[in-house]
């Protein structure tokens, strides 16, 4: 399971810390865009964030738009990276609203191949992934280089587990002296 690295505060976080400093290939951005016509949990709305790191809770909202960047660390590309959208409640448990789930491998295979990114004209799309039963995809999902030269992914999720929504994402690859991938 991917995870963020946060500063370590005891022996053991230090340790766990340091394997996954060990195995880590880099870091990538989950751009948490918005959410669209999302399960109601509330009477006729619902307050929702999603969970792999945490959004913001955006009040009486089923389109909500987050807007917020998350960080995962990525130690295998063959690990689907899992998301889940709860719906805050003050005096009871918060209540799921959806999961979904993406790959990585592909937007990672892009990165590796595509080095020389100031050659490449923005806009030019890369790969295309095909939305299929064995993916959460609603629409086709391009990667490709943006307006300043970096290899971004839109992904829009159909979340299971719910009668209905979608969440809208954005995957951009943080670069770090060191890292094993490129």
């Amino acid at each position: 399971m991917h995870s963020l690295i946060e500063g370590a505060s005891r022996a053991a976080d230090l340790e766990s810390s340091e394997s996954v400093m060990d195995n880590l290939m880099g870091l990538l951005r989950v751009h948490v865009k918005r959410g669209v016509n999302l399960a109601v949990r509330d009477v006729r709305s619902s307050d929702p964030y999603v969970v792999r790191l945490k959004t913001r809770i955006v009040k009486k909202d089923v389109n909500p738009e987050w807007n917020d960047d998350l960080t995962l660390s990525i130690t295998d590309p063959d690990i689907p990276v899992s998301l889940t959208v709860y719906d805050h409640d003050t005096f009871s448990k918060d209540d799921k609203m959806g999961d979904s789930e993406f790959e990585v491998r592909s937007f990672i295979e892009a990165l590796k191949t595509y080095t020389n990114l100031e050659e490449i004209p923005s806009g030019t799309v890369i790969s295309r992934l095909k939305p299929g039963t064995d993916n959460c995809l609603v629409d086709e999902s391009a990667i490709y280089v943006n307006d300043e030269g970096k290899i971004i992914q839109d992904l829009f999720l159909r979340l299971r587990n719910v009668e209905c929504g979608e969440v809208e994402i954005q995957l951009q690859w943080i670069h770090y002296p060191g890292s094993k991938t490129f």
